[in-house]
Order: structure tokens, then sequence, then C-alpha cells
């Protein structure tokens, strides 16, 4: 039995590199479907996350010149993971394979993926062999980033980052999960049906630059640990005992000097590193337990993670429950309604 497939590709200002993208995965669609891995309906999915480049214009040109390809345009930037989203929860098929639009993952292994999701797998991760180009630093960091998580308890896929396929199963699984501060690949792993992994060799970015600057790695990174563990909360609270207990160990280190060795500096020490100490302990938990309080805020607000703002596919074709793809009108504004779509739950 074939699979109906959908490729879900998130944009952020990527017009060097979208007409590769489009024609690779065009080219790998079109191999699956001679080889009878995939059924006919198989398409390839851009989601335009506010691009301020000419993103949008090149999706609309591969939409409305290739039967394979869709697009989803979102009212704004609303970041990697909502984008990626938007596109998991919109688009139909058996599989779902997301993979970034800058082609250093290997497009070849979704192949691969295909055939463990046929074997009875709803979830194959995409999980590199090597961190071999990336930077010392960049390697050093994320092998560190993920012990922590896993320190910390939370379930994640060493070396994955969101090159994945996900059966319908899961994707409607994934649907249930309403909250806001999004980290899929913690969420992923979550739902717990049969999983496993494919194998590849990552490259370098095929044209422009990195859309994910330290900046946002750190924000990412922050996400990831605040929305899947308490650890830092309780990691507070033995501090504070630690700092106790060296406070009363310097207060009997104090005296001992003071009244044996008559060697300290009167008023010194009991006050300027108490301080200092205590101070930089106090400012550091505040910031912990403001972290999560900023994320209760956010969540308890309950916005929309997203709208979708336009859709284009040279056909009118049913791309979900929710939804639906409408042939791209002229833009003069008369079919603004009938191409806004409803935000997801």
């Amino acid at each position: 039995m074939t699979t109906r497939l959908a490729i879900v590709m998130p944009c952020y200002n990527e017009e060097e590199v979208l007409p590769e993208s489009g024609r690779r995965l065009v080219e790998l669609l079109n191999r699956l479907q001679n080889d009878n891995v995939i059924a006919a309906g198989s398409l390839i999915c851009f989601v335009d996350d506010g691009s301020t480049d000419q993103t949008w214009e090149i999706i609309q040109s591969l939409a409305l010149t290739e039967s394979r390809v869709c697009g989803i345009k979102l009212s704004c930037n609303r970041g990697h993971q909502s984008a990626l989203l938007a596109g998991v929860l919109t688009v139909e098929g058996d599989a779902i394979v997301t993979i970034d639009a800058d082609l250093q993952d290997d497009v070849n292994a979704i192949e691969e993926m295909v055939r463990r999701f046929q074997q009875g797998f709803d979830i194959v991760y995409g999980v590199r062999r090597s961190r071999a180009t990336d930077t010392t630093f960049k390697r050093s960091s994320a092998q560190a980033y993920y012990k922590l998580l896993r320190l910390m308890g939370a379930k994640v896929v060493y070396g994955h980052a969101d090159f994945r396929l996900l059966g319908r199963r899961a994707v409607e699984s994934l649907r249930e999960y309403s909250e806001v501060n999004l980290f899929l690949r913690g969420i992923v792993p979550q739902l717990g049906f049969p999983a496993t992994a494919v194998y590849y060799d990552r490259v370098k970015r095929f044209a422009g630059v990195s859309k994910y600057p330290l900046r946002r790695m750190l924000g990412l990174a922050i996400d990831g640990i605040t929305s899947f563990s308490i650890m830092p909360l309780r990691l507070i609270s033995a501090l504070g005992i630690v700092v106790c207990s060296l406070s009363i160990a310097m207060v009997v280190w104090v005296t001992y000097g003071h009244f044996v060795l008559n060697s300290t500096i009167p008023g010194w020490a009991s006050s300027v590193i108490p301080i200092y100490f205590l101070g930089g302990i106090q400012m550091l938990s505040i910031g912990v337990v403001g972290e999560y309080v900023a994320k209760v805020y956010l969540e308890t607000k309950r916005r929309p993670r997203y709208f979708i703002e336009q859709t284009v596919r040279a056909a009118s074709t049913e791309v979900g429950q929710h939804g639906r793809i409408f042939e791209q009108q002229d833009g003069d504004g008369s079919s603004a309604i009938e191409e806004r779509i409803t935000p997801l739950p």
C-alpha cells in the first residue's frame, strides 16, 4: 500500500535557496511515485513565516507552475516552530515530513523515512551521523545542551532537530498540545508512539545565511529547558540549602580568624562577602523564577499561535479539516476575506 506523503518546509527570507529546494523536492516526489513508494496525491507545502524578501512570490510561482506544490502564508513572523506546526496541522496526508529550506538536511533520507513508516513506525527521526561540519563552539555547546536537557528529565533525541516524519496518528495527537511556548523536539517524543531513527550526513547551507543566530538559538534552548523541566526551580531550593551551609561555615571561619588568628580586616569579611555572594544568588534565582512566571503568563492568555493569511495552489484542493487551499486570486483585495483561514486551535 502506497503512502500519501506531505512535505512541510517552513521558510523565512529564503529567496536564494527556494528555487533549488523546490526543484529537488519535486524530483524526489516524482521518483518515489514512479517507484510506487508514495501515492499520487503527495505534495510539498512551503510555509512563509512572514518573510520580508521575495520568498512568498517564489512560493506562488512554484505553486502555480507545479501541481505538487502549495503555499501557506502566515500573517506575520511567528517563529520557526509555529510555522512548522502550521504546516503540519493544515496539510493532509498519511505521513508528514518536516524539513528546513536550507537543504542542509539530506532530502534523499525521506525515502527511508517513508519505508520505516510503512513498516509500522508512527514517528521517524532524522538524526545526524556526526557534527563534523559544525564549528567547535557549536558542536560542544550542542552536546552540552542535549546532556543538560536529559539531566533535567526532558526526552530529546541527540543529533535530531526538526527533520522528522509523523504519521497521521501522531499528527492528530500533536494537535491536542495547545501550548504557546513550542519546543517540538521535546513534545514529539512525549507522544509515545513507535519511533525509530534514520541517520544522514548534514551538509553546509546551499545558499543564503542562517536565520537562526546565536540569540535565537539561546532562546530556543531556554524554551526547551523551561517547557519540559522544573529542575531549575528545584535547583534553586538546593542552592538555598548550600548557600545557607556556606554562610554558617563562613561565620565560623570569620570568627576563628578574628579571635584566634587576628588577621582579618575589621568588618570587611562579615559584610562584603555575604553581600556579593547572596546578592548574586538572589538575582539568579529571581531570573529563573521570572522565566517560569513569564511562560505561565503567556500560556494563560491563550492567544492563537498563528494566523494563516493566504494560501496558494494551482487548483482548489482540500488540505485539512480546518482550512482549504484556494486558487490564487488577483491582488486587488477583493478576495482577501475568502483567502483568510481561521487559526488552528
